[in-house]
This record gives structure tokens, sequence and C-alpha cells, in this order.
């Protein structure tokens, strides 16, 4: 074949998602590293994971450890996963049928939508949204219903909900706590959630990566706690979040029997298994130090409030942050006339601090003049950051 052959065949290939580009976390880390910016933007700690995490990682890797994982995830990390469901939510789950090990809460969300949703099927959402969902239920053939949700609160109107679902509606996802708004369902809203996805004969994915770090000593709600919900559920976590390895690319699925037979059919083919040593190195922390866990809404809750602390002085109107590792911040005394997007090319080039327009996490993007700023960092790194930003 020719070379004009090849690149005519290459052009030829009808792309499953168009409109879909290199994402806005990996352009904005790229502009802040070629600026020299202090990169508040992409959502990863700053700092190392626990010393003795990282010691369980080596001396399972050095002990051998390093072979494909049994499909669902190794049996003791499944069983420290239970004993912590039933911990945290006092739900008793099934490690051999319940549980299953993914490389990264990303793929379980990807495998979740594969399994539940069909060609014609609706899936609710809410914007602003974590940009994994919509394209992964397009590639399913399914079609995204977005609902938007409204500064400053981002609360959610269930009456809007119940009118958006269709005969064609087949899943609700959520996320709470909420990236990137860090928004906290309530006692209230995971009600009126169970009620409208058994009313209707609905599933729910419910995306809990951040549900550890829940702030001002709010209880830490999730679907596990409603047992009608939970029955209907695809319940995502993530220890790359909650251990500070967001590189390792660990998350987990929770469902129940039947629904992790399907989930499982779809994950094998995706992953197959996921970092071996990493997922005895985690058991074995769980295990031995579920203080980490314990103590990791109180960890970023001090780091939100260093940092907000340090923008006491800024011209940045801090929204409210319940949860995760996210505060957004109002730039409309600061520069008007700018787009997020603009906001933040300019904030990052000239002021050497890399933030997320909030435009790009909505269907039909966003006038807000809002960014969101990560704090998983040192406070030295906020405040260094903090110092640059008041000065605008």
């Amino acid at each position: 074949m020719s070379i004009f052959a090849t690149f005519s065949a290459i052009m030829s290939i009808i792309s499953k998602l168009p409109a879909v580009g290199t994402t806005i976390f990996s352009q904005m880390s790229q502009l802040a590293a070629s600026h020299d910016a202090i990169n508040l933007s992409q959502g990863f700690p700053d700092f190392p994971a626990d010393a003795s995490l990282l010691a369980n990682l080596a001396r399972y890797s050095q002990a051998g450890f390093n072979q494909y994982a049994p499909m669902p995830g190794v049996m003791v990390l499944r069983e420290q996963i239970a004993a912590l469901t039933a911990r945290c939510y006092q739900r008793q789950l099934c490690a051999a049928e319940e549980i299953t090990v993914t490389s990264g809460a990303t793929e379980a969300l990807f495998v979740a939508i594969q399994m539940l949703v069909q060609p014609g099927d609706e899936v609710i959402l809410f914007d602003p949204a974590y940009d994994s969902y919509a394209p992964a239920i397009q590639l399913a053939g399914g079609k995204s219903v977005h609902i938007r949700l409204d500064a400053p609160q981002y609360r959610v109107n269930w009456q809007q909900v119940a009118a958006a679902i269709t005969a064609r509606t087949r899943v609700i996802i959520v996320n709470s706590p909420h990236n990137p708004t860090g928004m906290v369902f309530s006692q209230a809203d995971w009600l009126a959630l169970e009620q409208l996805v058994c009313q209707h004969n609905l599933y729910c994915i419910s995306d809990e990566v951040y549900e550890h770090m829940v702030f001002d000593a709010q209880p830490q709600r999730s679907a596990h706690c409603f047992a009608a919900l939970a029955a209907r559920s695809v319940i995502v976590s993530s220890f790359g979040k909650t251990f500070h390895v967001t590189g390792w690319k660990l998350g987990y699925a929770i469902a129940p029997a039947a629904l992790t037979a399907e989930f499982r059919k779809i994950h094998q083919y995706v992953t197959f298994a996921s970092f071996t040593p990493a997922q005895y190195a985690i058991a074995e922390m769980l295990q031995q130090h579920p203080e980490q866990v314990t103590n990791l809404g109180q960890f970023y809750q001090q780091k939100r409030d260093v940092f907000a602390q340090a923008l006491a002085d800024s011209r940045f109107q801090l929204l409210p942050c319940q949860g995760t590792y996210f505060q957004l911040v109002d730039y409309s005394a600061i520069a008007p006339t700018l787009s997020d997007s603009a906001f933040c090319q300019w904030l990052t080039i000239e002021h050497k601090v890399a933030a997320i327009p909030l435009s790009v996490f909505y269907q039909q993007g966003s006038d807000a003049r809002i960014v969101r700023l990560c704090f998983a960092k040192q406070h030295a790194t906020l405040h260094a950051a903090a110092e640059r930003l008041c000065q605008l």
C-alpha cells in the first residue's frame, strides 16, 4: 500500500467522539509547566503518600506480587473494602460477588455506563459534570440529558429532575461530594433520588470518589445508606483520591451481585486486572491504619481553611465548599470582561497560577465568571499561590 493510500485510509475513519479533544486538565497542566506556574488546575496532590503505604508497595513488589491479579481484584483487598463499607455506612457486602477492583474510578464509571446504557437510552446528569460521563454515554449509544445546577449553592431541584424523566430514561448519574462545586448531598437529596429511581425503575451510578472528604462536621452519606437505592446502584470509589496516589489508578465499584456479574463481563475486556502490588499494599493500609481514611475529611478541611484564609484579602469571591479538594472562586471583580477560559489562560501565563474554567463542565458552556482551584497541595504551595492571587 502506498503512503498516499495509507493516509487516505486513515482519513476515512469516522470518529466516534468527533467533538472530543485533549482534556482541559491536560491542557492546563501543560500550560502551567511551560510557564512555570503553580498548578492548581489538575486534581492531584503535590505531597507524598504515607510512608507506610509506600513501604508496603515496595515490600509486595520485591516479594514477587507482580503478575496478574484476579480479574475482580485480590480477595484480601475486597474483604477490606467490605469492612470499610461496613464501618462507614453500616452496609454488609459480599466481597466475592459485590465488589470489583478497577484501574481507577474512571474505568469503573465507563464500565458501569457500558453495562447499563443501551442505544437510545437517556441518562440524566448534572452540569457542571465530570468530563468522562458524556463521552462514555455517547459510546454506549445513549443520550445525555443535562440538568444545570446554579451558583452559588449548586443544589439539585428534584422536581426538575422528575420532569426530565421520560420513557427512555435509564440511569441517573450523581456525584457527591461534587466535582467541581464542592456541594454535598443532604439526607433529603438522597431520599429524593431514591424515590425517583425506584418509582421509575431506573438505575443509579453514584460517583463517590471524594466520599471521605466531607467538611464542617457533616455526616458522611452515600448511596450505601439507602437500601432501596443501593439495590439499584453502581457505587464508584477511588483509592487514588483517598490515599494521595492518583498515579496508581486504583478504584473500585460496588453493586448487587447480578449487576456486578454484568459489570465484570465488560471489565475483563477493558483492563482485566489492576496494579497487583498496590492492591496488597492498600489492603494492608486499610487494615492497619484505618485512621488514614477516618481523618481524611479533617485533613482536607484544614487545607480548605488555610487556603480560604490566605485568599481573604483577595478580590476573589469564594463559593461554599462542603467537600472534595476543590474551591470555586468568582473573579468578576478582577476581570469581568474575560471568559473563564480566557481568564485561566491569562492567569497562568501572566500571573503564574493555573486554574480550570468552570464552563468546560457544562454541555452548553457557562457565562459565569467562576474557576476551579485545587487545594490538595502543601500549605507552602497554597500560600505561594494565594500571594500571587491577592495581587490581582
